[in-house]
């Protein structure tokens, strides 16, 4: 007899452990990235020193953490409403001339979930 229980709690242990290891679909908590759209100039294009630049970002990005660089460059940009996201825009740093470069992008949501893009440009003499 002692034997038989034994051999039922040491079953019921291992399945009940291993249903504990999956935890419950509501422990995990939702996650939307920020997305990034319309670049102009769009994707490798040529353009002049010093020439604007816009982008688009959605809902789902806190418009305050929006930091975009160019050739590790800190960038300033205007960040303005547009439907149901928002419109970026900003001007290219006046020393970079005939060289290739991208523009970076990071932002953060409201729920502290990081989101990246990017573009490339010639920029000529």
């Amino acid at each position: 007899m002692k034997t038989t229980k034994l051999f039922w709690i040491f079953g019921l242990t291992i399945i009940s452990t291993q249903v504990f290891a999956y935890g419950s679909s509501s422990s995990t908590k939702s996650c939307t990235k920020p997305h990034f759209s319309e670049f102009v100039p769009a994707d490798k294009a040529q353009v002049a020193p010093q020439s604007t630049f816009s982008f688009t970002a959605s809902a789902a990005t806190n418009p305050k953490s929006i930091v975009v660089d160019i050739k590790k460059q800190p960038v300033a940009v205007t960040v303005t409403p547009k439907g149901q996201g928002y419109q970026v825009s900003g001007t290219l740093p006046s020393d970079l001339k005939a060289t290739t470069a991208r523009i970076n992008i990071t932002a953060e949501s409201p729920s502290n979930c990081k989101g990246s893009d990017g573009w490339l440009i010639n920029i000529t003499d």
